[in-house]
């Protein structure tokens, strides 16, 4: 079954373990993704996410283009294998081609710290995709309220009250225009409404689940599922365990399984239907250990769909069909 999944950490594991003299590649290495293990799991996209930390990059607007570098050097390294996307026609070429195919996203809105011409720069070169916000808050808006505990534990809860300021407002309107997919995965609640209300076209929650079912305040409330479904987007669902399970006696879970995903999967179904439903693994994002180890075990979550009544062509549009979907419809 052919994988389209929106959001990994890969690229900036690698440049993490360069800046430390460490060897890596995007071809082979010890992670979760690289190019050997996307093949054997039969990868049609994969979206690499360029992730900023707030509080440990001083110019996050540099710190992101470092990246960027770093996803053209590791990937322009394996043309033959794998071609960079920037618009829908790309990823036909490259499935004509027999190639896998992968997008730039940004994991953090701040690294454009409030000037929509360093979004369009981005945007210039190949980033598609982008979150508003990661676990702070920035020019753009709020992440759900974090609280770092006395036992180095973080405790989040739901923020009703702030929604986007007027330069976030600005920013998925320029998305929008530019054909740039609005990602609302770990911004706050009332961020997540205010997108609804200034915006037109689907987007994404690139690595969210059901709140249902796990209340970590990452993941979707019933009423963002529906709201969701109804725009045509489409949530990706995380393979963290904290995403798909909540603690266990106190303890937050740590193994993350197939069977937990498929939980997630038809409980959304349920709520907002097949088609809002994608694959979001945030793989090398999380330090959960995983059933199927890593992207080459993709498979096993196909099977654990059938077994749980699933059908081939629901199993279709979650493992890819969904999410190309919308990039047809917003790419250009």
């Amino acid at each position: 079954m052919k994988v389209a999944d929106m959001h990994c950490d890969t690229i900036g594991e690698l440049y993490e373990r360069s800046e430390k003299g460490e060897a890596g590649s995007i071809l082979k290495n010890d992670l979760h993704i690289d190019l050997e293990k996307m093949e054997e799991g039969d990868y049609l996209l994969q979206n690499f996410a360029l992730y900023t930390n707030l509080k440990k990059e001083a110019k996050p607007f540099e710190y992101g283009m470092m990246l960027v570098d770093r996803f053209y050097t590791e990937l322009e390294a394996h043309a033959d294998r794998i071609g960079i996307v920037r618009s829908w026609a790309d990823i036909e070429a490259n499935q004509k081609a027999g190639r896998m195919s992968a997008m730039l996203t940004l994991e953090e809105g701040g690294v454009c710290q409030g000037n929509l011409a360093f979004l369009r720069d981005f945007y210039r070169m190949g980033a598609r995709m982008m979150t508003l916000t990661w676990n702070y808050e920035n020019e753009l808006g709020y992440s759900n309220k974090r609280t770092e505990l006395a036992d180095g534990s973080v405790k989040y809860v739901p923020d009703t009250e702030h929604g986007l300021t007027e330069r976030g407002i600005a920013f998925v309107q320029e998305m929008e225009r530019l054909g740039m997919i609005v990602d609302i995965s770990h911004l706050n609640d009332a961020g997540i409404w205010d997108v609804f209300r200034h915006t037109t076209k689907p987007f994404v929650a690139s690595h969210s689940n059901a709140r249902s079912l796990a209340s970590h305040p990452r993941n979707l409330t019933d009423d963002m599922i529906r709201a969701l479904s109804e725009r045509g987007g489409v949530t990706g669902i995380n393979f963290c365990a904290a995403f798909l399970r909540d603690d266990e006696n106190g303890v937050e879970p740590t193994h993350s399984c197939c069977a937990d995903m498929v939980r997630h999967m038809k409980y959304i179904k349920q709520i907002g239907g097949i088609g809002c439903i994608g694959l979001g693994s945030d793989f090398d994002g999380f330090p959960s250990t995983l059933e199927m180890k890593n992207c080459s075990g993709m498979q096993m979550l196909a099977d654990e769909m059938t077994r749980q009544g699933f059908t081939t062509g629901e199993i279709e549009a979650v493992f890819h069909g969904n999410v190309l979907r919308v990039y047809k419809e917003i790419l250009r």
